[in-house]
């Protein structure tokens, strides 16, 4: 974030002024460092403009030459920390700005990246929340919606995009001349510039209705050969098709680009018409299934977004759900309904919702409308609230109104608000219309208080074993005590020839601390009472002692795959809250991992598994642990259909398991092409997370990166060396990637890679001393560098591996230190907080001292 405007400030503000267009040069064509920007905003005053009337703009990091209002210069002293002060306004303004603007290597503002593989340089912007002042002069908040109108001045031979078509590129003086004209009102944040020499692959969607929708997907030169963009394509039209019938309104745009960024921050950002995207996503090596759908699910959430952020955006921070959770839902319904991954909501169960699970759970959880203050709490709040708790709520909500109910709300909804700004109450208004009920308590209770529920069930039976009373019992954590209102499915499951499948389900209304269920009486006692059946509510579910068993017996017998993902789910959510130990849940996975189909659960299960060893299970036990997973693992490689994404999440499993002499000679032997494992292929990625594992184990060493960084000169390749070089196991490593990581001028994409490596889970007796040292770093890192960058620093270098009272204890100090910044101190609370529930759980897997699964 470049600035940190206070919502008292941009309510202020956007009462005052009304913002009708910004004009935008960018000059290209200058050194490394710099761009020329020359803004034109013209904009009105919405009250009697008078001698005092003032207001601000904003340009960040910018080198001043020409700042002019109404035609005249503004005083000496007028540019100041990123704002321009404006006073003497009138009626109808016309602020002109020229500067000379820097390019990022950290993915705020304008980024710059130079391919090492062909030296070819490559441009895109990220502006959310508040970085489109580093690239012209503007109001930068969210409900300030103006036309954008750009030109760009770009060497010759480079693809240029932003939000509209481009008119006919032209020569000029310097380079080649591409203009956009006006845009329809778009907040800040979702204006694009892209630039750079660019691949580019070319289709369409036609519509029912007749129009035609150019799309395109571009990548790096570099990656052109590994670009699949017919399949890109194919789940983008897909996308269009569901969601224009869902929203019930066209595309709003004329055009549809989607470009694969390098060293991008985050997923994928929802740019109107010109969405840029992780390049992770472009698989230059085979990726695994879990790879795949999450790709799916990013590019049918950015497409969500063009509806649902962009023609409809919400008023300010605080309604960042409006975005975030109506985009992470509707992506998945669309995957859910017309794609490949049709079981797309048990992925969502056992892993996306687990992740909001975790973060409610934190000292640090919000509301999911949130009450956000200024930039800097919005920054951290892309959080699993506002993305994924938000959407398992709609799912409810959904459940609670009906369907169609739903849907004719959210159509009244866009239509009634296109090209504006919205908040909660616009919503829950369109929503009441259709469904006719009154969601002000569903309101209070799901989007404005937060913490998550535990539901349990309690019942009696007769002699014959048949249900003569059964309760939910619902219980809230004492951080925030609510019940709430749930729509929710019992599901009774009995083992049979098939399996365990489900023999009887009822839907029911759960309020308050306990709910009778009478619709279950006379029924036959299940062998496992499932609560949340098809997962339509949002809480934690508790089995009781016969359920418990019986999942414990024979969790690979149940084959509905979203049971079994709320089963799987439930098992997890007791390993980390102590009930279950952490060496009982690797049990678990591995006795039922062999009747798992779906990949990606297998993937899910076998990564939490090993976070179970590392985190959760008495040290002690560690290695034992790590030996289970990888002989597992290992034993299903062998038995693997060739070829299969199975055995592509086996290999990978087995290789991040891998401790022993002779687990390490097999990983040698994949990697020099002797493992004897028909389709399984060691392409670059492999060769590279293979060679990691080596590193970190003392089985390879420098000159194995060095000879293997021969070979792949990518951007990829010099990444992955950077993570191998962090990852080998001495001090002197350590400290190397230490130091790197604290240098001023590391881009973002080493700094991830640095950390990466440094923070090897193997590697925690190395870090100790570490420990103190980021304590005594991160207030300057937060200072000093630039947001993405100090927020990854402040996660992912917090000694989180330093299991122990004395880093509860520095986490402490540091947080409660005077003048530490609000969104620091959240980060270093809910660090603090995954290390105090470490604690929690190792003491309860020591006082296990032998599993009773294997």
């Amino acid at each position: 974030m470049a600035g940190n405007l206070t919502q008292d400030e941009a309510r202020e503000r956007g009462r005052l002024l009304s913002v009708e267009s910004y004009e935008v040069h960018v000059d290209l064509t200058g050194g490394p460092d710099t761009f020329r920007s020359t803004t034109v905003v013209r904009f009105t005053w919405n009250t009697e403009p008078g001698p005092g009337t003032a207001t601000f703009a904003e340009l960040a990091d910018a080198d001043v030459h020409e700042a002019v209002l109404n035609g005249v210069p503004l005083p000496a002293g007028s540019v100041r920390d990123g704002r321009i002060a404006l006073t003497g306004l009138a009626a109808v303004n016309e602020l002109r700005v020229v500067a000379d603007c820097r390019y990022s290597r950290t993915g705020e503002g304008l980024h710059r990246f130079t391919d090492p593989a062909d030296d070819r340089t490559y441009l895109y912007s990220q502006f959310a929340t508040a970085d489109a002042q580093r690239v012209f002069a503007c109001f930068d908040q969210p409900d300030l919606k103006a036309r954008l109108e750009l030109t760009v001045t770009a060497p010759d031979g480079w693809e240029v995009l932003s939000n509209s078509a481009v008119d006919e590129p032209v020569p000029g003086p310097s380079g080649t001349v591409w203009h956009f004209p006006p845009t329809e009102p778009l907040p800040t944040y979702a204006l694009a510039l892209v630039a750079g020499p660019y691949h580019v692959a070319h289709d369409e969607y036609r519509a029912e209705d007749g129009r035609v929708v150019p799309l395109r997907a571009l990548c790096r030169a570099s990656l052109a050969e590994h670009l699949d963009a017919d399949v890109v394509f194919d789940i983008t039209k897909r996308g269009f098709g569901f969601l224009q019938g869902l929203f019930a309104t066209p595309y709003p745009f004329t055009k549809y680009d989607q470009i694969f960024a390098p060293e991008f921050n985050v997923g994928a950002m929802e740019n109107a018409a010109c969405v840029t995207v992780n390049e992770k996503y472009v698989f230059r090596s085979r990726p695994t299934a879990l790879l795949r759908e999450r790709r799916a699910e990013t590019l049918l959430h950015e497409l969500a977004h063009m509806w649902f952020g962009d023609l409809v955006t919400m008023r300010w921070w605080d309604d960042l759900w409006l975005n975030e959770s109506f985009a992470t839902y509707a992506g998945v319904l669309a995957q859910s309904e017309v794609t490949e991954w049709t079981g797309a909501w048990a992925t969502f169960a056992a892993l996306r919702k687990a992740e909001a699970y975790r973060q409610d759970q934190l000292p640090s959880t919000h509301p999911i409308a949130a009450d956000i203050p200024d930039i800097a709490a919005t920054e951290v709040n892309f959080d699993g609230i506002t993305y994924l708790k938000g959407a398992s709520v709609l799912k409810q909500l959904v459940a609670y109104v009906g369907r169609d109910n739903f849907e004719a709300a959210i159509r009244t909804y866009i239509r009634r608000h296109a090209w504006g700004s919205t908040t909660l109450a616009d919503l829950l208004r369109a929503l009441e219309e259709t469904s006719g009920r009154d969601l002000a308590a569903w309101s209070q209770e799901w989007l404005e208080t937060s913490g998550v529920n535990t539901l349990h069930a309690e019942y009696e039976t007769d002699a014959d074993g048949r249900i003569t009373r059964c309760t939910v019992v619902q219980a809230a954590p004492e951080s925030s005590p609510v019940l709430r209102s749930h729509r929710m499915a019992i599901g009774l499951y009995d083992r049979g020839p098939d399996g365990i499948t489900r023999r009887h389900r009822v839907e029911t209304d759960v309020t308050g601390a306990r709910t009778d269920v009478p619709a279950l009486v006379g029924e036959r006692l299940p062998e496992l009472l499932l609560l949340n059946d098809d997962d339509l509510t949002y809480a934690k579910v508790r089995l009781d002692e016969r359920s418990l068993r019986t999942v414990l017996g024979g969790i690979g017998e149940i084959r509905d795959p979203l049971a079994a993902a709320q089963v799987w789910t439930i098992a997890w959510n007791m390993t980390r809250d102590a009930l279950l130990p952490a060496r009982d849940y690797v049990a678990l996975v591995v006795s039922g991992l062999g009747s798992v189909t779906d990949a990606t659960l297998a993937q899910t299960l076998l990564d939490q598994a090993r976070k179970a060893v590392h985190d959760y299970a008495d040290p002690a036990w560690r290695d034992t642990g790590l030996e289970i997973l990888a002989e597992a693992a290992h034993g299903l490689l062998r038995t693997a259909e060739p070829g299969s994404e199975l055995q592509l999440v086996y290999a990978q499993a087995f290789l991040q398991a891998a401790a022993s002499p002779a687990h390490l000679r097999v990983l040698r032997d994949i990697l020099d092409g002797n493992a004897g494992f028909p389709g399984l292929e060691a392409d670059a990625d492999l060769r590279w997370a293979l060679l990691r594992r080596l590193v970190a184990r003392g089985a390879a060493g420098p000159d194995d990166i060095d000879t293997e960084l021969r070979g792949d000169r990518s951007a990829a390749g010099v990444r992955n060396a950077v993570v191998c070089r962090a990852a080998l196991p001495t001090p002197e490593a350590k400290e190397a990637a230490w130091q790197r990581m604290l240098a001023a001028d590391l881009p973002n994409s080493l700094l991830r890679a640095n950390l990466e490596g440094f923070t090897e889970p193997d590697h925690r007796d190395l870090l100790e001393p570490f420990a103190d040292r980021y304590f005594a770093e991160v207030r300057r890192m937060w200072a000093e560098r630039p947001g993405g960058n100090a927020q990854r620093f402040a996660r992912e270098a917090f000694p989180a591996g330093a299991v122990s009272e004395r880093t509860l204890a520095s986490a402490d100090a540091a947080a409660s230190a005077d003048g530490v910044p609000a969104a620091l101190r959240r980060l270093l609370v809910e660090g603090r907080d995954e290390v105090a529930r470490a604690v929690r759980a190792r003491r309860c897997d020591a006082r296990s001292s032998t599993t009773t699964l294997v």
